[in-house]
């Protein structure tokens, strides 16, 4: 099946916050300052239409298959990343609570802060379509490499060592330790080792 990859528009926020939600779990209950993934969902559906935030549409590419949505990369310059999350820190303010958020971007890189696909289909080669859209962006930007966190167990780290990223540290975010991947890029697009 044929995938496209699109950017997202305001309308797929019922489709992405879920997924994304899925996809980072406590850091988007850290983000939101709610404490169930459902909760932190609804925020995000209503945050995902809003531009000027990490996890916005304007930062969203979809992957469709068969026409229908199937998966999303929410991908920024790491070097935004702590503006990016003023929203969050203003809603956690509206909420009692610090308004302390952890940028995971790094200068220089462009971060891809989630990478989804659904279920029924994976394996199908989407992820790494969203990849390869990514390092196009990253090209676009003259950002020479993409970089991601990943958690200790997440099956998805299998696709970004085939890819070729490698570990460069370890980064402590909402009380969780992840592997800091990065992939480096030239004008061909990954460099392999």
């Amino acid at each position: 099946m044929p995938v496209q990859i699109r950017p997202a528009q305001t309308f797929d926020a019922a489709f992405a916050a879920p997924l994304i939600q899925a996809t980072i779990g406590a850091i988007g209950r850290a983000l939101t300052g709610t404490e169930t993934d459902e909760d932190a969902s609804h925020v995000l559906t209503e945050f995902f239409p809003l531009r000027g935030h990490r996890l916005s549409f304007t930062h969203t590419l979809i992957a469709e298959a068969g026409g229908q949505p199937a998966g999303l990369l929410v991908a920024y310059p790491g070097d935004l990343a702590p503006d990016l999350d003023a929203l969050f820190r203003d809603h956690r303010r509206t909420r009692g609570l610090p308004p302390v958020t952890e940028p995971e971007g790094q200068p220089g890189e462009l971060y891809l802060d989630t990478l989804a696909v659904i279920p029924a289909q994976r394996g199908q080669g989407l992820g790494t379509a969203l990849l390869e859209a990514a390092a196009q962006r990253a090209a676009a930007r003259g950002l020479d490499r993409l970089g991601l966190l990943v958690e200790e167990g997440n099956s998805a780290a299998r696709l970004y060592g085939r890819q070729g990223f490698r570990a460069a540290g370890v980064r402590v975010v909402a009380g969780r330790s992840y592997t800091h991947l990065v992939l480096p890029l030239d004008a061909n697009g990954p460099r392999r080792p």
